[in-house]
Order: structure tokens, then sequence, then C-alpha cells
């Protein structure tokens, strides 16, 4: 049975992600160390985990698996999902797969080395606004899709 798991720390698209699972009949997970107001929704289960380092990540990577789909950003996990068998969308519907994660990840760690040398370079990025809105949308659509046959 397929399940929709979100890392819900810093994510943009849960009401989103919601709405889409809700169609579908897929349970959702939105995992987070806490803050978060739980959804009166039945398909939808709140995962509050202990502060630590990569908590979150850690519940997500060890219950995904072949037929799941995951919505982070956090590239790590993502490759950890990924390996699992689990479909991975990143916020803007970009679907990070085994064919792309390697250079995702080398990118992030060239970024985060660059940051590193360099302390004036912080950019920021763009804003998340309504165009990534809906890529994410039709993204979460097609891996929905795309899991329900895989499960």
């Amino acid at each position: 049975m397929t399940a929709l798991y979100i890392d819900a720390d810093a994510c943009p698209v849960k009401s989103e992600a919601e709405r889409v699972a809700t169609r579908h009949r897929v349970k959702m997970y939105i995992v987070s160390n806490g803050g978060l107001r739980p959804s009166q929704n039945p398909l939808v289960e709140t995962v509050i985990v202990p502060d630590g380092p990569d908590v979150a990540d850690m519940w997500i990577a060890d219950r995904c698996g072949t037929g799941d789909v995951v919505v982070t950003g956090d590239i790590p996990l993502a490759a950890k999902c990924i390996e699992a068998g689990a479909l991975v969308l990143k916020h803007n519907g970009e679907a990070l797969t085994s064919a792309n994660i390697g250079n995702v990840l080398a990118s992030r760690d060239l970024m985060t080395d660059l940051r590193a040398a360099d302390p004036f370079r912080q950019g920021g990025g763009k804003s998340f606004g309504k165009a990534d809105r809906s890529r994410f949308l039709d993204g979460l659509e097609r891996a929905l899709r795309k899991a329900a046959t895989l499960a």
C-alpha cells in the first residue's frame, strides 16, 4: 500500500500534499520535531520525533520503500529513500531519481564547500512561488499514480 511521507520541517507544500493524498486515498505521514498543528484528516498522521540532528530524516528513511512517495528538500535523505525504492520529490515538484541523485548530491556538496570557503557567499536562493507550487502538484500527482503501480 502506497504511503506519502512529508519531511515537514520548512516544507511549504504540506496542505497541497494533503489534498492530493486525500484524493488518492493515500496514508500521509507529516514528520517533524514539533510545532505543527495536527490535521483532522483521518488519512494524515502527524509524527513528532524527538529533537536531534536528522531524527525526522531517519524516521522516514527507516520506513519508506518501494511504492511510497517522499517529499523532501533534504538531499541526503532523498538519496536514502531512492535507495530504499521510494519515489522522491522536492518541494518544487522536481523528481529526484537514481539517475540524477548523484549529480544533485555533488552540487550540494560543492555549494557547501563554496559557502564554507567564503562566508559572504550565503545566498538564500530564489523565493518559492506559484509556479513552484503548481509544478509540485503536477509532480505529486504523477508520482502517486506511478507509485500505485509499484506497490
